[in-house]
């Protein structure tokens, strides 16, 4: 059996793996040079690298950790699932307990109709699944040129074509020929810095209605479903104005357009309800969910469909599957990390407990210089970083610079905390006690003192015309 535990020098594993692993989202000869941090271990909401560092993850991984890390009830069950039946698949009319326990479940959490679900490996192929989906039920209904899906600039949907087709987000689309034909964007509900003199529920309901101005211009016979994150997550934590969802909704029943909501994120607890969709009672008639479905232990994703789309759908062929969808390994985690989350009844703690505890920490940073607003719902904040407090506006330097600074003096001082352009973003397992969100608190200073002066005696503080 190969040691893991009993690494070789941080050294030699950075060595070999930059000769051979190419990163995700990273100019990896850079990181090259640099050398990757080596996460060894870890527990509860601490990660220990190969250097014995004790870090802690304000970003659940990937926005996933709901329940933390180290729970050995899930090991077990992966172990357990592996011997009894390791694989098999759901084509061919088969089927095995795991994942029909797992549907049954979902079904059972999932707020309205949504009693149906077609498993993926993720997020990114729930939503290529949602693509044909949409189409195929258009179709179905005699309506195929009912073709185009609208979503978000800025959105995050994903890194396939097609999900990240339906992302927003423009660096992702300089490359890979994307989007793809037949889908389009919107501007997204971000009031800080797109707001102007309105107010943000004005602003709100502007944009909401670009939903609007967008279906007549395409033909509403052409428009086939609006997807959106209820938060936008790796956009920056952009929380809409009040305004905002309530018309969504009445603009997609009023134009006969499907409705899906990206809960990869904000499903499973994060906003302090189990879902995003309840929180913002949004009633979608498609929800992605993956991450928090398994809290990372296992990867798993799917599409909850409402019963008026899966009756459709269910009356000929749906010419579409993966490999592994519903994996019945997969399926078990995900099934234990359900049961552990009702049974420690986390959602209650997040919304009761760690939730405004996190909110009152997380606001007092509005008083830092470097700090232009603070935002919060559930388990998911962030903050805009500022040359001015007095006016709402992007720094000079290119987007990104000073946030990058300023991730870099939180991973320095052993916190995980996210930078998005420049904006700074948490998103910690759901499990935190007060404890663990005061040495958030305190890092967090820290690193915002350190890059405030790091940033002055760069000549960055200054704001763009």
């Amino acid at each position: 059996m190969n040691k893991i535990t009993n690494h070789m020098p941080t050294a030699e594993l950075q060595a070999i793996d930059a000769a051979h692993h190419m990163h995700p989202f990273t100019a990896n000869h850079e990181l090259a040079a640099k050398g990757a941090r080596v996460i060894t271990r870890a527990s509860g909401v601490t990660l220990t690298d190969s250097e014995g560092e004790q870090i802690l993850d304000a970003m659940a991984g990937l926005w996933c950790v709901n329940i933390g890390y180290g729970r050995d009830e899930l090991a077990e069950v992966a172990a357990r699932q592996m011997k009894e039946l390791p694989y098999y698949n759901t084509f061919f009319m088969s089927t095995h307990v795991p994942a029909i326990a797992l549907a049954q479940k979902l079904a059972e959490l999932a707020p309205g109709d949504l009693n149906h679900v077609f498993f993926a490996s993720g997020g990114s192929e729930a939503n290529d699944t949602n693509i044909r989906m949409v189409r195929r039920y258009w179709d179905q209904m005699g309506k195929p040129n009912k073709h185009v899906i609208i979503s978000r600039k800025n959105a995050y949907h994903g890194t396939s074509v097609g999900s990240g087709s339906l992302g927003g987000m423009a660096g992702m689309h300089a490359q890979g020929g994307m989007p793809i034909p037949d889908i389009v964007h919107i501007g997204q509900p971000y009031w800080y810095l797109e707001g102007g003199d309105m107010s943000p529920e004005d602003f709100g309901l502007m944009r909401a209605r670009e939903l609007e101005a967008k279906i007549e211009e395409l033909g509403e016979d052409r428009v086939a479903a609006f997807i959106a994150e209820p938060i936008q997550g790796a956009g920056g934590v952009i929380i809409p104005p009040d305004s905002y969802w309530p018309e969504i909704k009445r603009i997609c029943a009023a134009h006969d357009i499907l409705l899906i909501a990206d809960e990869v994120i904000t499903g499973f607890g994060r906003t302090g309800e189990w879902f995003g969709s309840q929180y913002y009672d949004i009633q979608p008639d498609i929800m992605t969910v993956a991450k928090g479905l398994s809290s990372g232990y296992a990867p798993i994703g799917a599409s909850l469909v409402s019963d008026k789309v899966a009756k459709v759908i269910d009356s000929g062929e749906f010419a579409h599957g993966y490999t592994y969808s519903g994996h019945p390994v997969a399926a078990a985690v995900a099934l234990e990390n359900l049961r552990i989350m009702e049974e420690e009844k986390i959602v209650d703690h997040v919304q009761n407990e760690a939730a405004p505890y996190l909110a009152e920490k997380w606001h007092s940073l509005a008083d830092h210089p470097f700090v232009g607003e603070t935002t919060i719902v559930g388990m998911m904040a962030s903050l805009a970083l500022t040359a001015d407090k007095s006016v709402r506006k992007p720094f000079k330097a290119p987007a990104g610079t000073v946030g990058y600074k300023t991730r870099e003096r939180c991973f320095a001082n052993n916190l995980i905390m996210r930078h998005v352009g420049d904006r700074m973003i948490v998103a910690p397992p759901l499990v935190m006690q007060k404890s663990d969100i005061d040495t958030l608190y305190e890092r967090a200073v820290k690193s915002l003192d350190e890059a405030y002066k790091n940033v002055k005696d760069a000549g960055l503080m200054e704001t763009a015309d």
